[in-house]
């Protein structure tokens, strides 16, 4: 059977879309596979449901013969398959179910001398410990039956500077030929690769990034803390310390650290080093460090509200509902447990985000606030969560009765920052 796809997608989501984009940008025959069939029916539409990717792109990655589908059949006839699945942390625990079913349905279905990437984050070891297995049943031979490699995703989510095309790109191949072929592979869709040693080097890499990231977001956190017991202004303090042009990288305190990676995948390194017998303390004191920061949040809210009429029966606007500014990702959103703590306190809460329509608080969907303008008018507190671009930071700085700013971007004689 003559050859269709250059490559497969397993999973459309936020890694896995981009991949079909950049690839099908780039002169590749793509099939996208998922199991949602509201997916596929959305993006044979030409609609997009990620942030970073337009409709217009999905309408030219059709025009240039990208094939969405729930038939997993569409992996046999491709020479590359990617599986971009999600890996989330259950009760401290990996949960690499959508992994194993994804490559229980590529194994038979895979190509001869077939390239397979996984690029689902994980632990460092689960190319070849878990993947490798399965794929290899059947006494087929790894590097001579089919290829295998690791590279991880590094999407960004509502990064106007980097994307897929102008990232790294990092590839673990479990041989010299894996390696080649998925350095290859890559080679078509980015601008640069870097070739690691093995498919755990790969893995490990992903995790440095994020723990790196999370374990300084906590020391920032701490330091805020610290700084308000002191009185003095942690923000000062920070862009200061940034001004220094070698041995720093400024990080600035936060409600709280959501997504689904920064406060994912350290638990991925820890479960790791947990196994080795090797703890590693860092990324679980600074897990807990940012788990703290939304009721630290809202006990600076209760000590400027006590100054008034205290928190309960007071009228507080949450404004920045998603774990980051001007993208539409609510998971693992800080907004939430704020606006938990707030209501167990006996405040009446609203929300407002241009980019998401209701919050899931304590189990219930709760419709954000149509009217910005009418909600300010009518709270008692505002809250900063994100700075979205769509907000006028001046006009809030001067309309809102009091102001709690958590990013530390307004200025006003009744902002109080975080």
């Amino acid at each position: 059977m003559a050859e269709r796809y250059d490559l497969a997608v397993v999973g459309l989501g936020y890694a896995g879309l981009p991949l079909v984009v950049a690839a099908a940008r780039n002169g590749m025959r793509v099939a996208g596979y998922d199991l949602d069939a509201g997916r596929v029916a959305a993006l044979a539409g030409g609609t997009s449901y990620v942030d970073d990717i337009s409709d217009q792109e999905i309408a030219e990655a059709l025009t240039s013969g990208f094939t969405p589908s729930s038939d997993p059949e569409v992996i046999a006839a491709a020479a590359a398959v990617t599986i971009c699945v999600p890996t989330p942390l259950r009760d401290s625990l990996p949960d690499l179910s959508a992994v194993l079913d994804a490559v229980r349905l590529v194994a038979p279905r895979l190509r001869p001398g077939g390239l397979v990437v996984l690029e689902s984050t994980t632990y460092p070891g689960t190319t070849g410990d878990v993947v490798l297995p399965l794929l290899a049943q059947g006494s087929r031979t790894v590097g001579e039956d089919f290829l295998l490699a690791f590279s991880p995703e590094r999407i960004d989510p509502g990064n106007p500077a980097f994307g897929l095309h102008n990232t790294p790109k990092v590839v673990g191949g479990v041989t010299a030929r894996c390696a080649e072929a998925a350095t290859a592979l890559y080679e078509r869709m980015v601008q640069k690769v870097v070739t690691v040693s093995t498919p755990a080097a790969a893995e490990l890499t992903k995790l440095l990034e994020n723990t790196y990231r999370q374990v300084n977001i906590a020391l920032v956190n701490e330091l805020a803390v610290y700084c308000d017991g002191l009185g003095v202004d942690v923000w000062e303090v920070v862009a200061a310390a940034a001004t220094k042009p070698f041995g720093f990288q400024p990080f600035r305190p936060g409600p709280g650290v959501g997504g689904h990676c920064i406060p994912v995948d350290p638990g991925y390194l820890t479960f790791s080093g947990r196994a080795l017998g090797v703890p590693l303390q860092l990324p679980e004191l600074a897990q807990k460090v940012n788990d703290r920061m939304p009721e630290y949040v809202v006990d600076r809210i209760a000590r400027l509200l006590d100054d008034r009429r205290g928190v309960r029966g007071t009228r507080v606007l949450l404004l920045g509902a998603t774990y980051k500014a001007d993208i539409a990702d609510g998971r693992g959103s800080p907004a939430v447990p704020v606006a938990e703590l707030l209501l167990d306190r006996g405040a009446l809460v609203r929300f407002h985000d241009p980019h998401l329509r209701t919050l899931r608080v304590h189990g219930r969907s709760v419709a954000g606030v149509e009217s910005l303008d009418a909600a300010v008018a009518e709270a008692d507190l505002v809250v900063l969560l994100q700075a979205h671009l769509d907000y006028d930071l001046a006009a809030l700085a001067d309309t809102a009765p009091l102001l709690f700013d958590t990013t530390g971007r307004t200025v006003g004689t009744r902002v109080v920052h975080l």
